[in-house]
């Protein structure tokens, strides 16, 4: 049925009324009342549904067209002129009922319902045939008329729609759910459709089984043969329909019906006295516990047992004898039989003394739930089956001997980045846990851009996040045999050479090659020609003959660079692209899981299909999502410009997310794999706020980093008396609950933070002022200023202070740091890069990425900082967990030695909780 996108049905049917029984259109505000009209309607809107009605019955007329509309209106005539001779002179005119044979004939689900066609004829036939007096009369007639058409329609709408869903014996809930899925509605009709055509009857048990095979096998082509069985009445329960499924997901290339029945248990029947021998037996075992425990003994275990021992026993039957004959043990229930069962009251543990411990958290561990098996790539959702899968992964497996591999295949082309710490820790995490190995391996296919700097630096980190390659390999070594295998790709028709540009080739709608039907043995002349150096860059390309899930037509296979690769020099000037390199080195290597981001999703179809055509193993390709974190940039080309334009020092500046980044701002590797194993294994494209990564160092530095007292900008305070005789020293544990312990000292002279003193507090100040105490941390003592003495410029140049004993009386709001015995060292405090969260983002900054800088990103102090510390070493000499990390004020600082290193530390363990401080000592 037409329907515009103005109005609805109902007021469709109330329009047609109007039409019938007024001898002129009117709209008036009376007529738009009687028939519930929009106001909004009007006399164009009568002559639009009119002609819409006309047309449906004659698709051939336009009535957009002058001459269209005056045959319309030459057929309304007629059709009134040859109803009028057809009236018998009663009140109310008469007319055959619709077909309602003709209704099932057309019937389609969504159609337009014939009965609307047929009543739209009718009454506008009969419009200006009524007599104004017959009217009322009329109108009713129409309304009850419409009403019973409605009723049957509606009715018979249900029906046809419900009526195969619920000859499966769904509820009506289950129904409703089941409509959403289109698919899975066409496959039940299929299903049903099919046990008409051979008359069999579909019972409720049958209906369940077609349910449940329709909603559980992924691969249509698995459902004739168990669907065979299931209307053959050979398989007749649940547990015989999963047996059946789980043998097809074992079997999905080929297998023999027979081997079908015999995993599913048919012709299998277990008896009823096998079921009642079964129960006694295991009653007879339990008996002292049934009587013991009457009608509260759980009889779970003993039907879990019979269900093992008799796998094809029906579980009703089971279930209705256990409980017959623990009745006729035990006789009819009495009172106390009904009564719940008491429970007992646990004690509760003694308290036992406090002590002084540090608390230390399980580690954290990816879950890898859903993975397939070794040798199973084929029970995995998408993995393509060809005839010659399972003897390729028969090959596998002997070669493998069942192993987990993966692989961590980054590019050689720039500084990994806290996204490829998640990529690391997933490939070398999960071979780990399952006893596997995993490769690592560069992908370096593009000369270009590679630099033995990157390979060295992409070890370097692998090795400091805690992991050991199974072994270093590079695609390059493949390079011979990927050629061979084009060859061959181009021989079975698969690939072809093709001279359109890079531009043609671009985007999504790129139209089809000139060239892709070009003769097999032109292309493979022509390939050479490409390898031996006879075409220019970009002047020959050898392209694949398939789609990729975006849409993207025939994607590249290799291109032309007059480039010397750093391992091969000049022997190649035709390299292999990521998209054939990738899944056949994959496959090379034995690989059983190939994990990726979740952008190269759209590439899984290629990679399966390059696999099988060339007859090669084929991995399972696995994405997750990609790790992104807030307020930085990653990407290499604009990390290049930061450094251009001097904003940071190089790839390694401590307000970067590179891996060196974070290893010079004193992240330790532990806490990052943390980080990485709590976000989980999820396809979810996240973009984290650095604060979560900066918690996670905080609990790993907070139980092993060493306490150092230090100030970023000193304020002298003389002490003019103390309860103590001074220089007075306390032992303060270098780890909180920890040993070993150390000795601070403190003397008439001592430096506190400029920003703990103020002349006078306000409420929200907890530190020192003339009208304050406040505490020296470790040694329990209480300053109260006596004296505030200021420089020439206004400025406080020193407080004097007398210090007392810590007691129940003078407690103050606040404990402060301070130094009395220090050595000067500079600081760099570090905060966020950029100010939005999105710096990359146009809409939230508009003018780009070097834009969003935050200009105070990095402060300098000459801080003081406690002498202990000494000569500090070289960082890159320490093993990981020997570095000597400090915890001051603002937060953890990592120590550094030599001319051009520094130490920094992680800010924010109070209130600057995104600060970073670095702190330079000098060596000598």
């Amino acid at each position: 049925m037409f329907l515009s996108k103005k109005y609805t049905a109902a007021t469709l049917r109330r329009t047609f009324f109007l039409l019938c029984t007024k001898s002129t259109v009117s709209t008036s505000c009376k007529s738009r009342r009687i028939f519930n009209l929009p106001r909004n309607f009007n006399k164009d809107d009568l002559r639009y549904f009119y002609i819409e009605s006309v047309k449906q019955c004659h698709p051939d007329l336009h009535p957009d067209k002058h001459e269209d509309f005056l045959e319309l209106t030459k057929h309304y005539e007629l059709l009134r002129e040859e109803l009028q001779r057809k009236q018998t002179g009663s009140r109310v005119v008469s007319c055959d009922p619709p077909d309602l044979t003709l209704w099932e004939k057309d019937y389609r689900i969504g159609d337009t319902p014939n009965c609307d066609i047929w009543l739209k004829q009718v009454i506008i036939a009969h419009r200006k045939t009524l007599k104004l007096e017959e009217i009322r009369v009329t109108n009713m007639w129409i309304g009850i008329f419409n009403l019973v058409i409605f009723i049957l329609f509606n009715t018979f709408y249900l029906m046809r729609r419900m009526s195969y869903l619920s000859r499966l014996g769904l509820s009506e809930a289950k129904i409703k759910d089941t409509e959403k899925n289109a698919g899975l509605c066409a496959t039940l009709k299929r299903m049903l459709e099919e046990a008409d055509e051979r008359g069999v009857g579909v019972d409720k048990n049958t209906g369940t089984l077609i349910y449940n095979l329709a909603t559980k096998v992924k691969k249509q082509e698995h459902i004739p043969a168990i669907y065979n069985l299931v209307l053959e009445r050979k398989i007749l329960n649940d547990m015989q329909l999963v047996a059946a499924l789980e043998f097809v997901k074992a079997n999905p290339v080929k297998f023999e019906v027979p081997a079908l029945e015999d995993a599913c248990g048919v012709g299998v029947v277990v008896t009823p006295q096998q079921i009642r021998e079964a129960v006694l037996e295991k009653i007879e075992k339990n008996l002292g516990q049934i009587k013991t425990q009457r009608y509260r003994f759980n009889s779970g275990p003993i039907m879990g047992m019979i269900r093992k021992e008799l796998k094809w026993s029906d579980g009703k039957l089971v279930k209705q004898e256990i409980d017959s004959q623990i009745a006729s043990i035990l006789g009819a229930k009495t009172a106390e039989d009904s009564k719940p069962a008491q429970k007992t009251k646990q004690k509760k543990p003694e308290k036992k003394p406090a002590t002084v411990e540090v608390k230390t958290e399980e580690p954290v561990e990816l879950s890898f739930a859903g993975f397939h098996k070794p040798g199973q790539n084929y029970t995995t959702e998408g993995y393509v089956v060809t005839d010659n899968t399972m003897r390729l992964m028969k090959e596998h497996l002997e070669r493998t001997g069942g192993q987990v591999r993966t692989r961590f295949p980054p590019e050689p082309n720039g500084i990994l980045h806290i996204g490829h710490a998640k990529a690391i820790n997933i490939n070398f995490g999960f071979a780990k846990k399952h006893d596997g190995v995993c490769y690592l391996r560069y992908d370096d296919t593009n000369p270009e851009k590679e630099e033995e700097k990157f390979f060295t630096s992409i070890l370097d980190m692998v090795t400091w996040l805690g992991y050991t390659p199974f072994k270093v390999t590079h695609s390059s070594d493949n390079f011979q045999r990927l050629y061979d295998l084009a060859v061959e790709l181009i021989k079975s028709g698969d690939a072809y050479v093709c001279h359109q540009t890079a531009d043609e080739m671009k985007g999504f709608e790129v139209k089809e090659s000139p060239w892709r039907n070009r003769p097999i043995e032109e292309s493979l002349l022509l390939f050479e020609d490409m390898k031996n150096g006879k075409f220019d860059e970009g002047a020959a390309t050898l392209r694949m003959k398939c789609v990729l899930e975006e849409g993207k037509l025939d994607p590249v296979a290799y291109r032309i660079k007059f480039v010397p690769h750093h391992r091969t020099g000049n022997s190649w000037c035709v390299y292999p692209t990521y998209d054939y390199t990738h899944c056949l080195c994959d496959s090379f290597e034995d690989i059983t899981h190939s994990l990726c981001t979740k952008e190269f999703q759209s590439r899984r179809s290629s990679y399966y299909w390059l696999c099988n055509v060339l007859e090669q193993y084929c991995p399972v390709q696995w994405e997750y999502g990609r790790l992104n974190i807030g307020y930085t940039i990653m990407s290499k080309r604009k990390i290049s410009k930061l450094i251009a334009e001097g904003i940071v020092a190089d790839f390694d500046d401590p307000r970067l997310f590179t891996l060196t980044a974070l290893r010079r701002r004193g992240f330790p590797p532990q806490a990052i794999n943390t980080f990485v194993k709590k976000l989980g294994l999820t396809g979810a494209l996240t973009q984290l706020d650095p604060l979560m990564l900066e918690s996670c160092v905080r609990d790993e530095l907070n139980v092993t980093a060493g306490r150092v007292m230090a100030v970023l900008e000193p304020l002298k305070v003389t002490v003019v008396s103390c309860d103590e005789k001074l220089p007075y020293s306390v032992n303060v544990a270098n780890i909180p609950g920890q040993e070993p312990s150390h000795q601070v000292c403190i003397n008439s002279t001592l430096f506190i933070d400029r920003s703990d003193f103020r002349i006078t507090a306000d409420k929200d100040y907890r530190r020192l002022s003339t009208d304050q105490t406040v505490g020296l941390k470790h040694v329990g003592m209480v300053a109260t200023v006596t004296k505030v003495e200021h420089s020439a410029d206004g400025e406080v140049s020193e407080v004097q202070v007398k210090l007392a004993k810590l007691s129940d009386t003078n407690k103050p709001k606040a404990f402060i740091q301070w130094v009395s015995d220090y050595q000067v060292a500079e600081v760099r405090e570090y905060s966020r890069l950029f100010n939005h969260r999105c710096p990359e983002d146009p809409e939230e900054v508009p003018g780009g990425f070097l834009t969003d800088v935050n200009t105070d990103s990095l402060q300098i102090y000459a801080a003081y900082v406690e002498s202990r510390i000494g000569r500090p070493p070289c960082l890159h000499k320490l093993p990981v967990r020997a570095y000597r990390v400090l915890h001051c004020r603002r937060g953890f600082h990592l120590q550094h030695g030599g001319v051009q290193q520094h130490c920094f530390f992680e800010g924010g363990q109070w209130q600057e909780l995104n600060s970073f401080v670095l702190v330079h000592l000098s060596s000598s």
